[in-house]
């Protein structure tokens, strides 16, 4: 069933891609969704909108968790889910840059089964399943080889560096930064940065598929305690995300949560 399920998001995200960069650099409509959740452009709903008639239309029996979905308790019942982000990194999109993506997941059981991430401005499209490997464009990912973390290249934000999140110091790194969380996952997987990690609570419908892609590239990927992410959960939100190399993830976390 997986690679089923892949096929299926496969074509779902590349349909996504389509109707989204109708609307790109072409003044979308946007609203604020308000408190901390940020902009939503009619992109965002139109996308939503068919992905959610494609994919239930094909597994009526999934649940559904998505950013731009009202969300209802209807899922936690349900074996499968579908979980997806019409437009990782909004902001992005609306800027008119290039870094926003589509990313789409089914977890079963609290575990992401199948992932897609797709970039539509540059046409990069990630893959990855558990029974099939981290793929970018069709062609196999691996993870940096790096086993420091110290001058390592990481994705994230300068807020996740502040001395007291690291009771067992602050690791000297280098800082990169991409808008699209489920991208940064992807660029981890890859291997074009040493990893990624963000201290903050973060949606499962922005790191699921990327997960994935990462887990299957050999990240080892984990909340910010170092515990296993699941998937579907009441409050759809995991206590950070560590995307990194097994020695690099081993280091963080021991500096994340010496006493």
């Amino acid at each position: 069933m997986p690679a089923r399920d892949l096929a299926l998001l496969t074509d779902a995200a590349r349909e996504a891609g389509r109707i989204a960069l109708r609307y790109w650099r072409k003044d979308p409509q946007v609203w604020d969704k308000g408190g901390e959740h940020g902009p939503v452009t009619e992109a965002d709903l139109a996308v939503n909108d068919m992905l959610k008639a494609k994919l239930l239309d094909a597994r009526p029996d999934y649940g559904w968790l998505s950013e731009e979905t009202p969300d209802s308790t209807d899922r936690l019942a349900a074996d499968t889910v579908f979980i997806v982000d019409p437009i990782d990194g909004t902001r992005a999109y609306i800027a008119g840059e290039e870094t926003w993506a589509h990313s789409l997941a089914v977890a079963h059981q609290g575990k992401v089964t199948a992932g897609v991430v797709y970039i539509p401005a540059i046409d990069r499209i990630y893959t990855a399943s558990l029974t099939s490997p981290a793929m970018k464009d069709g062609e196999p990912i691996a993870v940096s080889g790096r086993d420091r973390l110290e001058g390592a290249n990481i994705l994230t934000t300068k807020a996740n560096m502040l001395p007291e999140k690291w009771p067992g110091g602050v690791p000297e790194i280098t800082r990169s930064f991409r808008a699209s969380l489920a991208y940064r996952l992807c660029l981890a997987a890859e291997g074009r940065f040493d990893g990624m990690l963000t201290l903050r609570d973060a949606w499962e419908w922005d790191i699921a598929a990327g997960s994935l892609i990462a887990e299957r590239a050999g990240a080892v990927v984990t909340d910010q305690t170092g515990a296993t992410l699941r998937f579907n959960t009441p409050e759809a939100q995991a206590k950070g995300l560590l995307a990194l190399p097994p020695g690099l993830h081993a280091e963080a976390i021991r500096r994340l949560t010496a006493a």
